[in-house]
């Protein structure tokens, strides 16, 4: 398991934090996933092995861009 923290734009609202939730859970090999509107991020758990691509492009699909936080 590893853990990927995630910049996140674009978030407003409650229901956004939702949209992203659902969406990153989404992803192949994401096991848990804690998003802070406040700070627009987002802690994701799982087996990145395949990188983190997937992560970047479902968010980037619901209108919500990212990048991984180093």
């Amino acid at each position: 398991m590893e853990t990927i923290n995630l910049s996140i734009t674009g978030m407003t609202c409650g229901n956004c934090v939702k949209h992203v939730e659902k969406a990153l859970k989404g992803v192949a090999g994401v096991t848990g996933v804690e998003v802070d509107l406040a700070a627009g991020a987002a802690r994701v758990v799982g087996d990145f092995s395949k990188g983190t691509a997937a992560l970047l492009d479902v968010l980037n699909e619901e209108g919500y861009p990212a990048q991984v936080k180093k």
